[in-house]
């Protein structure tokens, strides 16, 4: 990401306030406790839930309880709050979903939707630990890719995280990553399907209109070029089921690896590892397994081929 709020600003100059806005615009909701750890893990929580309840005040935000989970408060920006944040350079191509200020809506994805930034804060925690950088609005959920035909690649999170090469040496490489989570609500064969639609965006040349016919041979460029010098890692993080379900679930990501073509899997690793260990171990230090060869245990780090 090229623009970033810096977390520590003071809230007084309003760079507090703005990050949390912010945050709740790009990850569409989250909890009072994953708001704090995203936004200032170092005071007291009672910091953040003030902080909170000033941008409800002025209209930016609202909260809705869930009735189970020991009724947990669930953030997320009002339409006021979501207009004011897509005119901010650090949210620059973002736009507000629809209903995204609506309540009910808000209700019924937060499963899924505190699942993904469960996951995105996994990342941004473990690279505060290692040194690393993943700033919390380097996790951005449900960033658009179109095929054309009005078909696109929507992943439930695109990740950026730049690795710290040691003292002195610089500023490491930058890691992307595309990433599903998985809460085991549809059947493995569905969620394997995504590996084709990934191959479908790596392949895809847009098609430019009203170029005119020159009789000279261009060069085909495909679009992703366009956004990512290379191809982003997959990295698939299953949840919701246990040992038995992950394992068949990587049997099906296996069998729709294996069916694409040689390009694709030689370029991109496609990886996939349980939330619980993600959780336990932290991202870097977790086990992944590779998908197309699943016999084989890597680190979500590991080089990329270009």
């Amino acid at each position: 990401m090229d623009t970033q709020v810096n977390p520590a600003a003071g809230a007084g100059a309003g760079g507090g306030d703005r990050l949390a806005v912010a945050v709740l615009a790009q990850y569409r909701t989250a909890t009072t406790e994953q708001m704090h750890r995203l936004l200032a893990p170092e005071v007291r929580i009672e910091q953040t839930r003030r902080r909170l309840a000033k941008l409800r005040e002025e209209g930016l935000i609202d909260r809705i309880t869930l009735p189970q989970a020991g009724r947990t408060r669930v953030w997320f920006t009002t339409d006021y709050g979501a207009e004011i944040a897509s005119e901010w350079p650090e949210l620059h191509g973002w736009r507000p979903t629809r209903l995204g200020a609506d309540p009910t809506a808000a209700r019924l994805r937060a499963g899924h939707a505190l699942t993904v930034t469960e996951t995105g804060l996994a990342f941004v925690t473990d690279a505060r630990r290692c040194g690393d950088t993943c700033q919390p609005l380097d996790w951005i959920p449900e960033v658009h890719h179109p095929l054309g035909g009005g078909e696109a690649v929507i992943p439930d999170a695109l990740l950026y995280y730049r690795r710290r090469l040691g003292e002195g040496a610089g500023e490491g490489a930058m890691l992307r990553a595309f990433v599903e989570v998985d809460r085991a609500t549809m059947g493995p064969e569905r969620l394997a399907a995504k590996i084709h639609a990934y191959e479908r965006l790596f392949n895809y040349v847009p098609v430019t209109v009203g170029r005119p016919r020159t009789g000279v041979r261009e060069p085909v460029e495909v679009g992703w070029r366009r956004r990512y010098p290379v191809f982003p890692r997959l990295l698939f993080v299953l949840s919701g089921t246990g040992p038995a379900g992950v394992e068949n679930r990587l049997t099906a990501l296996t069998a729709s690896a294996r069916l694409t073509g040689a390009g694709f899997r030689a370029s991109v690793p496609i990886l996939a590892a349980s939330l619980t260990d993600l959780l336990r171990d932290g991202p870097s230090a977790a086990l992944w397994r590779s998908v197309t060869t699943p016999e084989q245990q890597v680190r979500w780090t590991d080089p990329q081929s270009d």
